[in-house]
């Protein structure tokens, strides 16, 4: 075994532990962290493909803004199992299910796999000018989906931020009222 298949088996236990812990931690802030953790073992699987832009972009991205957001909403919810619903018996099932239905797409893609030997020497694959070529000419139709879903996920979040203002403006001018 050379360093990269010692360095790909370590990180690989690392993000699949990490990501067992995301799901199995009780707390959500430790849920948070294990993820962080999961996208920097990604992460170094992305420079051993020589993608080192990705890499950057993911941890940037990724580890940095979005797991920051992830970790205030988190904070400012203030999750308590104390205030909690309990989930009824048809959600639990509902999740059972569909976690079933999921492991089953996953182990028949892995069955479906054809593996193929990647050559190590060092190719320009994973370089930002030959992503770009990809992404926008190859991918150009995802890239746009993905684009007007992030779109439509902003126009949702401003939707929804703009109820809770309009509850706490109205619960404000009630009471200068009284």
């Amino acid at each position: 075994m050379d360093i990269y298949d010692i360095l790909f088996w370590v990180l690989s236990v690392m993000a699949v532990s990490c990501a067992l812990g995301v799901i199995l931690s009780r707390n959500p802030v430790n849920s948070v962290m294990f993820l962080i953790l999961t996208f920097f073992a990604i992460s170094g699987h992305y420079i051993l493909m020589n993608a080192q832009f990705l890499a950057v972009v993911n941890v940037i991205v990724y580890a940095g803004a979005i797991m920051v957001l992830f970790l205030f909403v988190i904070m400012l919810m203030n999750l308590n199992a104390d205030v909690e619903p309990q989930k009824g018996q048809l959600v639990q099932l509902a999740g059972v299910i569909s976690g079933g239905v999921l492991f089953l797409v996953v182990l028949a893609a892995i069955k479906s796999a054809k593996p193929e030997i990647i050559d190590k020497t060092s190719t320009d694959i994973g370089l930002i000018t030959y992503l770009g070529k990809v992404l926008f000419t190859k991918y150009v139709l995802p890239f746009e989906i993905s684009s007007v879903l992030f779109l439509s996920a902003m126009i949702g979040a401003i939707v929804i931020g703009k109820k809770e203002d309009t509850k706490h403006m109205a619960s404000n001018s009630e009471t200068i009222s009284e």
